[in-house]
């Protein structure tokens, strides 16, 4: 229940991105920006905060191991996550990004197999694959057709464009960002905390960000200044806030699949926050009663996340 409500908390603040990120494209900043500066902001604030944990040090030597792996992996988890999502802002209104985004919580569950599980036999430890939990994957269906319920009074008035270039990019994200926090969480095997991951996946994913920034500098120009003030503060709320709090949910229970998939399913509580941002920040008209109902069996699929990660016990020893 913890990490349940820890995952909503980081939700809140996840919504950010796409309010922000949509408001950034509507006063003609570019998502070039919008993605690099995020992740360059980030940087020095991670930075302080493992400095003064005294924690640099077994970071940079975890790193050096294993450079190439965190490279990868962190640029399947930030790079094909945020990119995707910004780029995606540039073509359709928040509430299509943050109603897509939410394929998250299938997507987080269908790549349960690519992982395996030590568990202690009669014979000693042995590495078994796990399996997509199947009552977890049908509770957060109940969730994701409450986000359809959402976005179903939206889409009749949206073009093929927006729904191609707004929809194919978030869904790639959607399976990005669950596959490289897991796979850095099997890297790193305990060894590092929270701040020291994400730190170690921003430094990790910089070229990157500097490649993507100097591409923007040649083609789009310099952002402007309130593109720059807007992403600082999608930085602090979903860089910093957001993720930290998020990554830490997930770490509190990663040895069951069950309860990973219920804390990947808080994100979906994003299209809520996302909605009422809109309507208060972007002037977005009320939602329709469908909405409405769509809100409603999102909490219910929440409750019933709560109540199963609860109930089961795992059997899982060792994450590896």
């Amino acid at each position: 229940m913890k990490a349940i409500i820890i995952g909503v908390l980081s939700s809140f603040f996840f919504a950010f991105t796409f309010i922000l990120n949509r408001s950034m494209e509507l006063s003609g900043g570019n998502w070039i920006w919008s993605a690099s500066l995020r992740f360059l902001f980030m940087l020095p604030f991670f930075l302080l905060i493992v400095y003064f944990r005294s924690n640099l040090k077994p970071l940079f030597l975890e790193m050096k191991q294993n450079i190439w792996i965190w490279v990868l992996w962190s640029f399947v988890g930030f790079v094909l996550f945020y990119a995707p999502i910004t780029f995606a802002a540039a073509y359709g209104p928040s509430w299509l990004i943050a109603g897509t985004w939410q394929f998250t919580i299938i997507a987080g569950l269908l790549l349960t197999p690519l992982f395996t599980t030590t568990v202690l036999t009669d014979h000693g430890l042995k590495k078994v694959r796990n399996k997509i939990p199947k009552k977890a994957l049908m509770i957060s269906s109940i969730i994701f057709i409450g986000i359809l319920f959402i976005q179903s009074t939206q889409f009749q008035h949206s073009s093929l464009d927006i729904l191609l270039f707004g929809f194919f990019p978030v869904i790639i994200a959607t399976f990005a960002y669950p596959l490289g926090n897991r796979k850095m969480m099997e890297v790193c095997d305990n060894r590092l905390d929270t701040f020291q991951r994400i730190l170690g996946m921003t430094i990790a994913s910089t070229p990157f960000w500097l490649l993507l920034a100097v591409y923007g500098l040649f083609t789009v120009g310099p952002p402007s200044i309130i593109q720059v003030q807007q992403t600082f503060i999608v930085a602090i709320c979903s860089g910093v806030m957001a993720t930290s709090l998020f990554f830490f949910a997930t770490d509190l229970v990663k040895n069951s699949p069950e309860k990973l998939g219920a804390v990947e399913a808080t994100q979906s509580t994003q299209v809520i926050f996302v909605m009422l941002g809109d309507m208060l920040l972007l002037a977005s008209p009320v939602p329709h009663y469908l909405a409405l109902l769509g809100v409603l069996m999102i909490m219910t699929g929440m409750a019933l996340h709560s109540f199963l990660s609860n109930k089961k016990k795992p059997k899982l020893q060792k994450a590896v």
